[in-house]
C-alpha cells in the first residue's frame, strides 16, 4: 500500500509540474504581446475556417481566429472574432479574404487595406467597426463555376456541330489547297530567286540607257538653245520686214506711182504723135498745123469778144 500511495503523489505530482510549466509557458508568451479583438462579420460560407486558425496581414502572420458563431440578433451573418497584434493599425478600408492552405482544405484570413478610407478602425465588437469578408477569387470561380460549366458545354455542342461529316470534308478540302498554295509559294519562291538573279544584269542595263538619256537630254538642251537663237533671229528678221514694209509703202510705193504717171503721160503723147503722123506725115517736114483744142479738151481756152 506504501508502495502505490508514493507512487500515486509521485504521478499526480509529475502531472501538476507539467500543467504549471504549460501555463508559465503560455503565460510567459503572451504577456509581453498585447493584441487587440476584431470582428469580422459574412453572410457567406466559411467552411475550412477554424479556430486557431492563423490571420495574414499583407503576406505577415499578425494574429489568430479565436472562435466562429453566428450574429444572436441576425443568424444570417456569421461572426469570426479575430486578435490581431496591438502594433498593427487598421483603418476602415480594411477587408477580410479567406486563403486555402494548401491541400489540406483548411482556410485562414487574409487581411487587406483598400486604402480608400484612411479613418483609424477601432477594435471591438461594434457593428460599425466589423470587417467584412469579402469573396476571393477561388469564390468567384466557384460561384461562376455553374455559368462556366454551361458555357463549355454549349461550346461543344458548337464544336460537335463545326466538325460534322461534311464540314469535316471541307477542312480537309483547305488543308489540301492550302498544301497546293505552299507548293505553288515554293515554286514562285524559286522563280523569284531566278528574276532575281538576273537583276545585276537588268541594272546594268538600266544605267547604260540612263547614260544615253544623259547624252539625249544634253543634246536636246544643245538644240533648244538653238532654237532659241533662231526665233530671235527671226523675230529681228520680222521687224526689218516689217520697216521694209514701211518704207516701201511709205517713199518707194509713191515715187512709182509718180514714175508711172509720167509713163502713162508719156505714152499718150507718144500715142497723139503716131497718130498725127498717120494722118499727116507731111507733119514731120512741115510741122503741124495748129489746131485749136476744142471744149473739154486740154489748153482749151475761151475766147473773149
Amino acid at each position: 500500500m506504501g508502495r502505490d500511495k508514493h507512487a500515486l503523489i509521485t504521478g499526480l505530482f509529475l502531472i501538476v509540474f507539467v500543467l504549471g510549466i504549460t501555463a508559465i509557458v503560455y503565460w510567459i508568451g503572451h504577456f509581453e504581446r498585447q493584441r487587440n479583438i476584431y470582428v469580422v462579420s459574412t453572410r457567406k460560407s466559411v467552411s475550412g475556417l477554424n479556430p486557431e486558425s492563423t490571420v495574414f496581414y499583407r503576406g505577415i502572420a499578425v494574429g489568430k481566429v479565436i472562435t466562429i458563431k453566428f450574429d444572436p440578433i441576425d443568424s444570417g451573418i456569421i461572426l469570426v472574432p479575430i486578435e490581431v497584434d496591438k502594433e498593427i493599425l487598421f483603418t476602415k478600408g480594411v477587408f477580410a479574404t479567406l486563403r486555402l492552405k494548401g491541400v489540406t482544405g483548411l482556410t485562414q484570413i487574409q487581411l487587406e487595406d483598400s486604402g480608400t478610407m484612411p479613418t483609424a478602425l477601432k477594435p471591438g465588437d461594434d457593428r460599425l467597426s466589423r470587417i467584412p469578408l469579402v469573396p476571393s477569387m477561388t469564390d468567384k470561380l466557384m460561384a461562376s463555376g455553374e455559368e462556366l460549366l454551361e458555357k463549355a458545354d454549349y461550346l461543344m455542342v458548337r464544336f460537335g456541330g463545326l466538325l460534322n461529316n461534311e464540314n469535316s470534308k471541307n477542312i480537309g478540302d483547305i488543308l489540301a489547297n492550302l498544301n497546293k498554295l505552299t507548293s505553288n509559294f515554293s515554286q514562285l519562291q524559286n522563280s523569284l530567286d531566278k528574276a532575281l538573279a538576273g537583276v545585276p544584269a537588268l541594272t546594268r542595263d538600266s544605267q547604260k540607257t540612263l547614260a544615253k538619256i544623259n547624252i539625249l537630254t544634253q543634246e536636246l538642251q544643245g538644240l533648244s538653245h538653238e532654237a532659241q537663237n533662231l526665233s530671235i533671229k527671226t523675230v529681228d528678221l520680222v521687224n526689218t520686214g516689217e520697216a521694209t514694209i514701211d518704207i516701201l509703202l511709205q517713199t518707194t510705193l509713191p515715187r512709182v506711182n509718180k514714175v508711172l504717171v509720167e509713163l502713162q503721160s508719156t505714152a499718150q503723147q507718144i500715142k497723139r504723135a503716131a497718130t498725127m503722123l498717120d494722118n499727116n506725115p507731111q507733119a514731120l517736114l512741115l510741122g503741124s498745123d495748129h489746131i485749136g483744142s476744142g471744149p473739154g479738151e486740154s489748153g482749151y481756152r475761151e475766147e473773149s469778144k
